[in-house]
């Protein structure tokens, strides 16, 4: 899926040099991952690069050599990214998906969760583009919950992603997919960047008893997988440009965070009995997340575009890794 080049390079040898034309191989497919510095976007990039795209990513905030610094809410900004890269496939990963974030700084939220969506569609014509949504889009009263079912968000972040599915669809009818996923974790530059990964220091305080939430039922999905699903959906997209429309994909794995907990104690070989479930939702305890929004996969399965998810422990174990106090771990682990 490359495009074949002569290159002429210098070739240095004892006593002489050569000027000698070797074949090179660019990619001809332009992908443009937006939020690519963050938990999800860092996947997504990467699954991209190693399949053969020609790959931007761009962020803000987190911004770095390797990426392109875009304030997504510029208009001109985005339009000139956009006039200027040409990607056949934009992955809009860029969100402010803290619940309780979005709960106390609704304003700027808002600006980024459903203006930006609005922005990036407009300037997007004749462009594939995959929107990142989210399972709280449910109220997870009912579940599973397939991509036909009515949203009805509980909390200010589920309400501002299924507006930005709105904004997406509605300036890209014939081009966009919304792509509704689950909780996340994967290789993360600090446990606090996921709400699955930050249980590794409950986890290793091992001394002390914690209590975890025993309530809500969650669905934890590994980015690599989610980066691979959004991969072969752009695969497709570029030889059916038919694909749109909305479509779910989770992981499997049903769990509490608690029950995360304990399989983060089991995949490390570290102990758990410090660990205690609570079973009811202490008052106060910030934006209301759904009992159970668990996502119904199909229509991806049978368009055979889904990706088989990758257990629990063994992806917990590639994502903490780094953050053992004693790398000697490794040899119990895996061997």
């Amino acid at each position: 899926m490359s495009i074949r080049d002569k290159e002429l390079k210098i070739h240095f040898k004892p006593g002489q040099v050569e000027l000698v034309q070797d074949e090179v191989y660019t990619p001809y497919r332009r992908v443009l991952v937006t939020g690519a510095t963050g938990l999800l976007g860092r996947a997504v990039y990467k699954e991209f690069k190693n399949n053969d795209w020609d790959a931007l990513g761009c962020g803000y905030n987190r911004a770095r050599p390797c990426f392109l610094k875009c304030n997504l809410l510029d208009e001109d900004a985005v339009r000139g990214v956009i006039q200027g890269f040409q990607p056949h496939v934009i992955v809009h990963c860029a969100a402010e998906r803290r619940p309780d974030v979005v709960e106390r700084h609704t304003e700027a939220a808002m600006n980024l969760n459903v203006h930006a969506c609005s922005t990036l569609a407009k300037e997007a014509d004749g462009i594939f583009l995959i929107y990142i949504s989210t399972d709280y889009v449910f109220d997870g009263r009912n579940p599973p919950y397939g991509e036909n079912d009515a949203p009805n968000p509980l909390n200010l972040y589920g309400k501002s992603k299924l507006e930005g599915e709105r904004e997406i669809l509605r300036h890209c009818p014939a081009g966009a997919a919304v792509l509704r996923v689950p909780i996340l974790f994967g290789e993360v530059e600090k446990v606090e960047e996921s709400a699955v990964t930050v249980l590794w220091d409950r986890v290793q305080e091992g001394a002390e008893s914690c209590t975890i939430d025993h309530c809500q039922q969650r669905f934890p999905t590994y980015t690599n997988d989610v980066a691979r699903v959004c991969q072969n959906m752009a695969e497709r997209a570029l030889q059916d440009p038919s694909l749109r429309g909305i479509f779910h994909y989770s992981a499997k794995e049903q769990m509490t965070k608690y029950e995360m907990a304990c399989a983060i104690a089991d995949a490390f070989n570290l102990p758990s009995s410090h660990l205690i479930p609570m079973t009811e939702q202490p008052a106060g305890a910030g934006a209301q997340r759904p009992q159970n929004a668990q996502l119904e996969c199909s229509r991806l399965e049978l368009l055979g575009l889904s990706a088989e998810p990758t257990p629990f422990k063994t992806a917990i174990r590639g994502s903490l890794w780094p953050f053992q106090h004693d790398k000697r771990w490794r040899q119990t682990v895996f061997h």
